[in-house]
């Protein structure tokens, strides 16, 4: 068995909360996010927070709407 078979195969045995902290760091490790600062990382919860409470009420746009944009964002 290889060594991400075997890490995998740890991972899927983790009880659930230690595995979604698992995947929380290592998301934080891949997208840099453990080296925002506290007021940065806070920063960016709130913004997160806000866009959710926007989309529930409602607002946002759709998914064929975000696509468009993405096209026109990277000229195609």
């Amino acid at each position: 068995m290889s060594t991400v078979a075997e890490i995998e195969n740890a991972i899927e045995g983790l009880p659930a909360a230690e595995r979604e902290a698992l995947e929380a760091r290592l998301l934080a490790r891949r997208f840099g996010l453990d080296a925002m600062s506290k007021g940065e990382h806070a920063e960016l919860l709130a913004s997160l927070d806000e866009a959710e409470r926007e989309i529930d009420g409602g607002g946002g746009v759709s998914a064929e709407e975000l696509r468009r944009s993405v096209r026109s964002w990277a000229g195609r």
